[in-house]
């Protein structure tokens, strides 16, 4: 695990500074923090307003319309949207791989086309790779792609495809060329899918909570032009999983349920709920990952490989937010807690059994973690 610089002054003034404008958000009304607001708060003119203060798009260059900032500046300014539940769902996705993921694998064309409305919080991504009976296993992806003149038709379905509803592009890992059982990786491709193209359907997955945030998308003859192939084709495995890294070790793999955590310790402090000694230690894991976390941020601003590093990050940070909602679960009689406080804990009940599945399933996360430390 790569480890985390000290700390530095104007890192401090920029947490400050994020930590102050969502303060005054909250007070104003803009918002009301909640639990996995990655994933469900969706409001596209607060994005908006965190891409007019350049907190949208950080990474990307000057040059293709973004602030030019680190990953690790990225990483102090998302941490805080994420400990104060803001609703950063709109632009998440297309901030957090599909800008990385352009400027590393996309053309000229292509980082100028997308990068610069991405920097603006005018798009919205999602992302194709899990499918039916393939889950994790991304390597047995059964959408096709068939090259024709000038392009390519892509036929298949993809499955748990968050905000393909709001969705205008998406990147879709197709297989481009026959399965070959002595390479399971090779032949695999990825594809920027216009969501506007005609072959393309949307169908809702209603959550139990009754909420809708996940999607199975239909590509029945979409037509790619070769100018949006992603990178090489045939490269797509090792494209993925260079891109997976932004998925698995940011800070939303453990602060999906800080806030429940924050307004456990502000009850504490005002003697709603009793002082225990796991509140102590849930705090202690947050603080553990918060470092973990950066340290990965802190590697990719250096171009090395944290493949491996974020797997890691993933399954214990996806544990211990899971542990937060149990132990709160377990703590609070609902009728003994205030309101607020109960909806909390039931937002994060509701949204607990996907912690462990999305971005990977830890059973195969820890095949990632073994292969990267020469277990098998």
């Amino acid at each position: 695990m790569p480890r985390a610089g000290a700390p530095d002054p104007d890192l401090a003034a920029l947490r400050a500074e994020v930590r102050g404008f969502l303060r005054r958000q909250i007070d104003a009304g803009a918002f009301r923090p909640g639990i996995d607001t990655w994933l469900r708060g969706w409001d596209p003119e607060f994005s908006r307003a965190l891409a007019e203060r350049g907190w949208v798009g950080m990474t990307i260059p000057v040059e293709y319309g973004g602030p030019g900032r680190t990953f690790v500046e990225r990483f102090v300014v998302t941490e805080e949207l994420l400990a104060a539940g803001a609703p950063v769902a709109a632009h998440w996705i297309a901030d957090r791989q599909a800008a990385p993921s352009l400027l590393r694998y996309g053309t000229e064309e292509q980082k100028r086309w997308f990068l610069p409305e991405i920097a603006r919080g005018e798009i919205c991504w999602a992302i194709g790779m899990s499918e039916p009976e393939t889950g994790s296993d991304l390597a047995s992806v059964r959408t096709s792609a068939e090259q024709v003149e000038d392009g390519w038709i892509l036929n298949g379905t993809k499955l748990w495809t968050s905000g393909a509803q709001h969705a205008d592009a998406f990147f879709v890992l197709a297989r481009s060329s026959p399965l070959d059982p002595g390479d399971r990786h090779g032949g695999l491709s990825q594809f920027i899918v216009l969501m506007n193209s005609p072959g393309i359907r949307i169908r809702p997955i209603i959550s139990m909570s009754g909420e809708h945030h996940f999607n199975e998308v239909l590509l029945d003859e979409v037509f790619v032009p070769d100018e949006l192939v992603l990178g090489t084709v045939g490269d797509g495995w090792a494209q993925v999983a260079s891109e997976l890294g932004f998925e698995r070790s940011g800070p939303e793999r453990f602060l999906s349920t800080f806030g429940l955590l924050a307004a456990a310790a502000e009850r504490v402090d005002d003697g709603t709920l009793p002082a225990d000694g796991r509140i102590g230690a849930a705090a202690g894991r947050a603080f553990a990952l918060h470092h973990m976390s950066r340290a990965v941020s802190e590697a990719l601003e250096r171009g090395e490989d944290a493949e491996v590093a974020a797997a890691v990050v993933k399954v214990l940070g996806t544990r211990a937010e899971g542990d937060i909602v149990d132990l709160f679960d377990e703590m609070c009689d609902e009728g003994a807690v205030d309101v607020e406080f109960a909806e909390l804990i039931r937002s994060g009940v509701m949204q607990r059994p996907g912690f462990t599945l999305r971005g990977g399933t830890t059973e195969i996360l820890r095949g990632v973690v073994a292969r990267g430390l020469g277990l098998r």
